[in-house]
């Protein structure tokens, strides 16, 4: 009887380990949120380079905003030298025209795909059909959704297209120009992949960091030109028109809502 009693122990101990090589186990959704299971959830898996399930978007407001790549902060980004052929508009005109590596569109929406033909028009010509200089192309704009994510318990800037502009100075003060939109996550998929174009840490070159790196871990100093309302206007559209100096009460608002942004994450763990 002891013996039979043995057996069957063994016998199911076997089993036992068996079954999860021979099985298709669920996947923890914590770890892969769109594993395999009776567990499905939706998510961006076209502009986002983050995996967020739209269920757990407790909060999302969605934010335009503009890098001035002249700035002190950003000249990592800007490139060195005078031509800045090392920085990163001349590294997306690269992805784009000698690799077509990145799909452009001309509307924000992502509806008008553009030729690279159309692409390097907008890219170095202006209003009147001037050629420009690749260092006159100084903005760097993007959107994104400021989300809080209840599966992580956590704040997300989560980027969702790039928006190569043309300064009005540069466009013959014809006022700006797109010159293309691109998808973050193809922007980050290329970037990730080419360590060859890089955020210069001009004070130690040997942390220097792919644009990927430089995005995600917030590199880069922007402002505000807009979020959602629903005029879908410019922080600058929405400042009154009789104010002494709209430029700097613009700028201003664009500040205070950065803060309201800081106020609204600090506020979620005083209850």
């Amino acid at each position: 009887m002891k013996n039979i009693l043995q057996k069957l122990f063994f016998g199911a101990l076997v089993i036992g380990l068996m079954g999860p090589l021979t099985s298709n186990a669920q996947v923890a959704t914590s770890v892969n949120p769109s594993g395999f299971g009776d567990r499905q959830f939706d998510m961006d898996t076209i502009f986002s380079a983050k995996k967020i399930r739209e269920d757990d978007k407790m909060y999302q407001i969605g934010v335009w905003r503009r890098i001035d790549l002249r700035e002190k902060y950003n000249l990592s980004l800007y490139g060195s030298g005078d031509a800045k052929s090392n920085g990163i508009i001349p590294q997306i005109y690269k992805a784009v025209v000698e690799e077509n590596a990145l799909e452009v569109f001309g509307d924000e929406d992502f509806t008008q795909p553009l030729s690279i033909a159309e692409f390097q028009e907008n890219f170095w010509l202006n209003a009147t059909g001037d050629s420009i200089f690749v260092k006159q192309l100084f903005y760097l704009d993007f959107k994104e959704d400021f989300v809080f994510d209840k599966h992580h318990s956590d704040m997300v800037f989560d980027i969702k297209f790039i928006h190569l502009v043309m300064p009005s100075a540069t466009n013959s003060n014809a006022g700006e120009k797109t010159i293309g939109f691109i998808r973050y996550k193809d922007f980050f998929n290329y970037f990730k992949d080419h360590p060859e174009a890089r955020w210069i840490n001009f004070l130690n070159l040997s942390k220097s960091l792919t644009y990927d790196e430089a995005f995600e871990t917030r590199l880069f100093r922007s402002v505000v030109r807009r979020y959602t309302n629903p005029d879908e206007a410019l922080i600058a559209d929405l400042v009154d028109l009789d104010h002494p100096d709209p430029d700097m009460q613009a700028y201003l608002d664009a500040l205070a809502f950065e803060y309201q942004l800081l106020e609204f994450e600090n506020s979620l763990w005083e209850w």
